[in-house]
């Protein structure tokens, strides 16, 4: 049996690569868009990617499942979770699949995999156990997605809070529970093997570690340890969350319709910055904060290459839109993959950093301010201080008078800003804060960015949140 472990850092995402090296079969399980880097490395293991799988209808990605199934891979879909939540773009199709259910059973060569149903997180949400059939005919781990993460389970509250569905997370974290129990009765020898890991929006406290087992879960994670009853799980899993990134809900609804087929990444061309800014489209600066905030195109988002970038363009840019981009030759094809795994298809056109620089027109500025600056001028009437943070961070410490939203939540919230105050942006450390800003004047507000650390206001001026809320 061959068993390949495949993470996306910047998504916190494992896909899995699983073959049988007696048929050289092999499967993918939750995979993601871009699905050559699973044909490569199936062809150096001498494999051919005869199926593949997903657990649940994805919030934080566009799925790789319809790409494959173009491709003409056979396709395994869930067809638990009741009529809202059916993978529409699959059923009646042409392509080859099959809907499965608890209890069904399918092969890949030599190895086996039996359904089960673990809904909480999404209604939908199936896990397989594994096992090698020609070693053995008990499973020796279990394919959870994102039902049970290392240190954590997956938070049933995204129907609510990313899909608008009113009233969905108490019944939902209700039916994790019956999951959670339900786990409880595995061997605890299985290793777990997870959709997500540290990092990922798909939980509030997943572990780094990239697997582990039932029972080392069932003794150690605090999400198992609130399960004592079903009142104190519910309470327990619902607080905290973190709020969504604002594509979630769209990633739902088009995985469940049905993503757009790639068959191969974009390929944006290389333009003047003159004939960029004349496109009728976004920019998306992903140059770093500070090199943004000195000069960037005016009317340009800020998300640098790194580890946020697919979050940040994917909650602040529209799908529709045409894209276009401020980045290095050598990060392009990486800004592309990064863009289609969130559904921004429309990637049109690139200009070098170096390009800018050499631009012979005036370019747009924010200025950067510290937080002994903030205390100066926050209690002015023209000044509104923004809390980019999540609430949780904000509940800890915050700002006298400050509106908190989260900054991934921000495009959304835009309304509950004043247009007559300069807004004065801040975070934890600035970075948050950064693209915050970049969206806040692509909006047309008054922005000064605070790039300076939250723990130096609280030692210098946090006695001033209980003083002036007294008054």
């Amino acid at each position: 049996m061959y068993f390949k472990q495949i993470f996306d850092k910047k998504l916190a995402q494992y896909a899995y690569l699983i073959g049988c090296q007696a048929t050289g079969e092999a499967i993918v399980i939750d995979p993601m868009r871009d699905v050559d880097q699973y044909y490569e490395l199936a062809e150096e293991e001498d494999l051919e990617i005869t199926a593949a799988a997903d657990t649940h209808i994805h919030a934080d990605y566009v799925s790789g499942l319809r790409e494959l199934a173009d491709r003409g891979v056979n396709v395994y879909a869930s067809d638990e979770g009741g009529a809202d939540w059916k993978y529409e773009w699959l059923i009646g199709s042409d392509y080859d699949y099959e809907l499965i259910n608890e209890g069904d059973v399918f092969s890949i060569g030599n190895i086996k995999f039996d359904v089960i149903h673990t809904p909480g997180h999404t209604p939908e949400s199936i896990s397989f156990l594994v096992t090698d059939g020609a070693a053995t005919n008990e499973p020796m781990g279990i394919l959870t997605g994102d039902f049970v993460f290392v240190g954590d389970v997956g938070r049933p509250d995204l129907l609510e809070t990313a899909a608008g569905q009113e009233g969905a997370m108490k019944p939902a974290a209700k039916e994790l529970y019956k999951s959670v129990k339900e786990f409880e009765d595995l061997p605890g020898y299985l290793q777990v093997w997870p959709a997500h890991g540290s990092g990922s929006a798909c939980g509030k406290a997943l572990g780094a570690v990239p697997e582990s087992t039932v029972g080392y879960e069932l003794r150690f994670s605090p999400a198992f340890n609130a399960a004592t009853s079903e009142t104190e799980f519910v309470d327990f899993i619902l607080d905290g969350q973190p709020e969504p990134p604002l594509y979630f809900g769209r990633m739902k609804n088009v995985n469940r319709e049905g993503p757009a087929v790639l068959g191969t990444l974009p390929k944006p061309k290389k333009m003047s910055i003159t004939n960029l800014t004349q496109s009728d489209g976004l920019i998306i600066d992903t140059r770093e904060a500070e090199h943004f905030m000195n000069g960037h195109l005016d009317g340009s988002l800020l998300a640098p290459i790194g580890g946020s970038f697919n979050t940040i363009a994917g909650s602040y840019a529209d799908a529709d839109e045409d894209i276009y981009l401020i980045i290095d030759d050598q990060n392009l094809e990486e800004a592309v993959r990064d863009l289609v795994r969130v559904g921004l298809d429309n990637i049109k056109g690139y200009a070098t950093p170096q390009m800018l620089m050499n631009w012979d027109q005036d370019l747009t500025s924010v200025e950067a301010i510290d937080f002994d600056t903030m205390e100066q001028l926050r209690t002015d009437d023209k000044i509104q201080v923004l809390d980019v943070r999540k609430a949780t961070e904000n509940a800890e410490g915050s700002v006298p008078n400050a509106i908190n939203i989260a900054h991934t939540r921000l495009a959304d919230e835009l309304s509950q800003l004043p247009k007559d105050k300069e807004l004065l942006v801040h975070c934890r450390t600035g970075r948050r804060a950064s693209y915050a800003s970049g969206l806040l004047a692509r909006e047309g507000f008054r922005v000064k960015w605070v790039d300076d650390d939250f723990e130096d206001w609280e030692q210098k001026y946090g006695q001033l949140k209980s003083r002036e809320v007294g008054q």
